[in-house]
């Protein structure tokens, strides 16, 4: 899914306008609607109190018609205007003006905290006072207005976006902003609402379809895209029926060091699970018995330290190599890894040491290859790229980087974002019971595993994320937040393949009515 940027969504909106026929105030009389015709098929009528809180611009508009149409439904509806500045857009005002059509009770104005109305828990609030327009921090009665939703504890729907929430940077309080139970965003999500610093104020956000023109959701490029199972599934690349295990290639893990050997156990197994032909692991000697033994699949390589990687020697030709897991940053292995580096012209997967070695040495950046995929956790990120205040700068600073030294770097995260070039790759699966050790080693198998086959690297490390992600949320039916170990995320990893082609379940409700009317003639044509 397109995540477009505030200057495309109003480019959209103008482009649907021009080429529908139509004004803006019926553009803004369609979103309104499609959020009544939301909220209407939930509540059904219910006389739950419903506080309608506008602005004065055009978010304010779509607060009006959603108002004018629960109004005329029968809802008990309290409606305000939020009176933050003189000047008001001309879509608000013929709406403004339609409003009084189906009430005898106008707006009720707001200028200052003694208007605030008081507020049950068991309303609704529904939040239209800033939409993607906000440029600057609301007044402070408006934050004391937003605290009182909050205080509140009623349940709050954003139209589009929290207010008080920018689209294009990080708020510089958060008391200015809504906290939302619930966004309706429309057409697209907003990426802030999957970067760390803004992600918080909506619990939930779902896009409604309010006609934009066809021709530029399908042919505008977007920096942002949001990734899920169908855009995943277009990547998959079936087994071939006569293909045999050199057909998907040969992995390399090159790591581990005295305590830390079951890293590249974890690494190892998940390259082989997620379906490379042949892994090896390339380790100090005393892993030998611990790799034989647990991993019967893999072949081993060892260096001639006992504890240490301090010399990386092979006789084989890898399709792809994972190096970092558990490896360690003694001056040896540092040794080793940079005059590797000056020999290796093979495909690379790098996490963990490896990048912390990378960040000490940053001269060693530029003898990676091409497309070299680094998998960074938020420490690690920072010792390669510096400290950022805030996640717009964060991901400026990456974007700089990938562009330096034309790599694939892996945020990874609550919502994992891969960056490529000036494109990020947000990743919709996972859970917090990823947060715990080894995942991130499982993670650098599963890519390892993907170039192996064949996936070229930004999509194996795509395609890489969204499953690890999907095995870790099938895992957690059966163990949990707490409970959940990376060695199961390895261990479902064949369930999230299998889930890419599992059709979405009916509701319950729907497969009734589907059984009690019999089949559709339209099934069968």
């Amino acid at each position: 899914m397109k995540i477009f940027a505030k200057e495309q969504i109003y480019h959209g909106d103008t482009l649907t306008t021009q080429r529908q026929n139509i004004s803006s105030t019926d553009l803004m009389e369609r979103a309104g609607t499609q959020i009544f015709n939301w909220l209407h098929m939930r509540m059904q009528g219910a006389q739950v109190p419903i506080h309608v809180f506008c602005g004065i611009g055009n978010n304010g508009g779509d607060g009006l018609v959603i108002a004018r149409h629960l109004i005329t439904h029968g809802y008990n509806v309290f409606t305000y205007v939020v009176n933050c500045s003189d000047k008001r857009s001309k879509d608000f005002l013929k709406n403004y003006d339609r409003i009084k059509n189906v009430t005898k009770d106008w707006p009720t104005l707001l200028s200052c905290k003694e208007d605030f109305p008081q507020i049950h828990h068991d309303d609704i609030i529904i939040d239209a006072v800033f939409g993607i327009g906000l440029n600057r921090a609301a007044d402070d009665w408006v934050k004391a207005l937003f605290q009182h939703f909050k205080n509140s504890k009623a349940f709050t729907l954003s139209v589009d976006m929290p207010s008080g929430l920018y689209a294009d940077k990080v708020p510089e309080d958060e008391n200015g902003v809504v906290w939302a139970n619930h966004t309706i965003s429309f057409a697209s999500p907003k990426l802030v609402f999957f970067l760390p610093d803004t992600a918080k104020y909506t619990q939930q956000w779902e896009v409604i379809d309010i006609g934009l023109d066809p021709e530029f959701l399908m042919t505008t490029e977007t920096e942002a895209e949001l990734i899920g199972k169908y855009e995943v599934l277009p990547m998959y690349q079936p087994r071939e029926k006569f293909a045999h295990k050199g057909t998907y290639g040969h992995g390399l893990m090159i790591g581990g060091s005295y305590g830390k050997i079951g890293s590249v156990v974890l690494s190892t197994r998940a390259a082989l699970v997620s379906g490379a032909g042949l892994v090896t692991s390339y380790i100090p000697h005393c892993g030998y018995n611990i790799l034989q033994t647990v991993l019967p699949e893999a072949m081993v390589l060892t260096d001639a330290n006992e504890q240490l990687i301090t010399n990386i020697n092979f006789d084989i030709d890898p399709t792809v190599i994972g190096f970092g897991i558990g490896v360690g940053t003694d001056k040896k292995t540092v040794s080793a890894f940079e005059a590797f580096l000056k020999e290796n012209k093979t495909p690379l997967v790098i996490d963990a040491d490896g990048i912390n070695i990378l960040a000490s040495k940053k001269t060693l950046l530029k003898l990676l290859p091409e497309e070299t995929v680094l998998t960074p956790h938020p420490k690690e990120l920072e010792r390669l790229i510096g400290t950022w205040k805030d996640d717009f700068d964060k991901l400026k600073k990456v974007k700089a980087f990938v562009k330096k030294y034309n790599t694939v770097l892996v945020i990874k995260g609550a919502n994992t974002i891969t960056v490529f070039e000036d494109k990020l790759f947000v990743n919709t699966t996972g859970n917090p019971g990823l947060a715990t050790a080894g995942s991130g080693d499982v993670l650098t198998g599963i890519i390892t595993g993907l170039i192996s086959q064949g996936y070229d690297a930004v999509i194996a490390a795509i395609f890489g994320v969204y499953l690890h992600g999907r095995s870790a949320d099938i895992a957690l039916e059966d163990f949990g937040y707490q409970s959940l170990i990376a060695s199961h995320v390895i261990d479902y990893l064949g369930e999230a393949y299998i889930d890419l082609f599992k059709k979405p379940e009916q509701p319950q409700e729907q497969k009734e009515n589907e059984e009690q009317q019999g089949p559709n003639e339209e099934m069968y044509i």
